[in-house]
């Protein structure tokens, strides 16, 4: 399976790369032709299959400084403290203790990653549509454009908006964010369907026909944070398309051969299971970007012991995250707290994050990515999986509930809780799902957009001595980056934030 999607990126992570080429003159009708084969349609959908995938600084996971980091250590899940040993630049604490300014290089980043995705999106929307290409290729062109642009709005609410790259985009004006919802779902709906329904095989990494209903659940899902009206049950029914696709939860069972032991932990390893993995980012160590975050994690030591490298002695969970793990819950086999291998012992409580910052071993660590060769020093090969059905589950749980159906609920909710080892739950409050919701998905990029949707983003959080205080409304929102509105002056910043 990786093969197959490996030779399409590499088209498209060639087509980036190249800084020389022998000059040659095609006509539109050449063009046309070859967009309208199926190699053709292929090349124009690597282009932007390999900028999401992206590298250090540009990508949506996997390597660091962008999308994932923004969306995670704003949370409560993760933090990356600086170190009174001088390691780590601020901007991972800066944005778990809500002090980022617009300034700031992962917000930067994001903005700009997703700009360049969108521009080679509407291109290749452009160059197959010219061509008259496949439908379904098309189709795939417009879902991963308003995947794109659902990011955006969930991030910086009112953004800049364009689908045609001849357009100067120094004076595109941002569009109301409800507005840009509206544009997501009639674009969703009117394409989904064309995809192709194939789980695995060449569309592993690709969006299908389930990873498009995937992204209009999830629209719906946060539509009230968008627009101010809740859409509980259309997310229910997109749900309900996905599970047409008769995924099932992987099973997690004992087994020394696995990663920590148990096949749980095979959701994220060098394949993501095709039962359970709905849309997932194929990575190998410097050859299609890279996977940090188990390396990150662990301190030199630490890390040699177990995975042969110095560890970069980085992030940390923070210690009330920990505590509301079950101790019979098999995702607390992630976490490393107390004496490990290599003769390094990590402490729950942590002195400081920002100044002087935390001392060398403080902070619990996390390897749920434990690494898959080809592996080195600078990162590992595991795949990251964007959805997966267990998030399906905890989907319909959440509506059912929204929905007043709390007995609807429990079935979806129960099935992610036995898998895990621990009991059911007969009659599921809000507050059942969204701690689920933590447990279930913790380090894979949801937790900032759930603890916006249930009310608890601006709460404090953080344990002693590192308590975060409660935030200002207007930091649901991250501000424009500052480079931006230096382009682009038609831009106003988001409430509340300096320019």
């Amino acid at each position: 399976m990786k093969k197959i999607l490996l030779s399409i990126l590499i088209i498209g992570l060639a087509a980036q790369s190249c800084t020389k080429v022998n000059e040659n003159v095609y006509d539109k009708y050449a063009a046309a032709q070859f967009y309208s084969t199926p190699a053709g349609a292929d090349d124009a959908l690597a282009n932007v299959y390999a900028k999401i995938t992206g590298t250090w600084g540009s990508n949506y996971a996997g390597r660091d400084n962008c999308w994932y980091d923004l969306n995670s250590f704003s949370a409560d899940e993760q933090v990356i403290p600086h170190r009174n040993t001088g390691d780590w630049q601020l901007d991972f604490a800066q944005l778990y203790t809500r002090t980022e300014l617009p300034s700031l290089g992962i917000i930067n980043n994001t903005w700009n990653w997703a700009y360049s995705c969108i521009y080679s999106a509407n291109l290749a929307v452009s160059e197959l549509t010219t061509a008259k290409a496949d439908p379904s290729k098309i189709a795939e062109a417009k879902v991963m454009r308003a995947w794109l642009y659902y990011l955006l709005i969930d991030d910086f609410g009112d953004v800049p908006f364009y689908t045609d790259n001849n357009t100067d985009i120094s004076k595109i004006p941002q569009e109301k964010r409800a507005t840009i919802y509206s544009f997501i779902v009639s674009e969703l709906k009117a394409n989904v369907d064309l995809l192709s329904e194939t789980r695995g095989g060449t569309y592993y990494g690709r969006f299908n026909k389930w990873a498009g209903y995937m992204v209009l659940a999830k629209v719906y899902l946060n539509a009230q944070v968008y627009t101010g009206t809740p859409q509980w049950a259309a997310c229910l029914d997109a749900c309900s398309k996905i599970a047409a696709g008769n995924f099932t939860l992987h099973p997690a069972t004992a087994n020394t051969a696995a990663p920590l032991g148990n096949t749980y932990y095979e959701l994220f390893g060098d394949v993501c299971p095709n039962d359970e993995t709905i849309f997932a980012l194929y990575i190998t160590e410097n050859v299609i970007s890279g996977n940090i975050y188990t390396i990150r994690s662990l301190n030199s030591a630490n890390g040699t012991a177990l995975i042969g490298f110095n560890g970069w002695n980085g992030t940390i969970i923070p210690g009330d995250f920990y505590d509301k793990y079950d101790a019979s819950d098999i995702r607390r086999k992630q976490f490393l707290v107390g004496a490990q291998a290599g003769g390094v012992t990590y402490t729950e409580a942590v002195s400081s994050l920002i100044n002087p910052g935390a001392g060398p071993n403080e902070g619990i660590r996390d390897d749920k990515f434990f690494p898959v060769a080809p592996a080195d020093a600078s990162g590992e090969s595991n795949d990251f999986p964007v959805y997966r059905y267990a998030d399906v589950l905890l989907m319909q749980a959440e509506c059912n509930v929204r929905l007043g159906n709390t007995s609807a609920a429990a079935p979806f909710l129960n099935q992610v809780r036995q898998r895990a080892g621990l009991g059911d739950i007969a009659a599921p409050t809000l507050q059942n799902i969204y701690d689920e919701r933590g447990f279930e998905l913790n380090m894979e990029g949801h937790r900032r957009q759930d603890m916006i949707r249930f009310g608890t983003y601006l709460l404090p959080h953080g344990a002693a001595p590192n308590i975060v205080p409660a935030g200002a409304a207007y930091q649901l929102l991250y501000p424009i980056p500052t480079a931006a509105l230096n382009a682009n002056t038609t831009l106003k910043q988001n409430p509340g934030y300096p320019n």
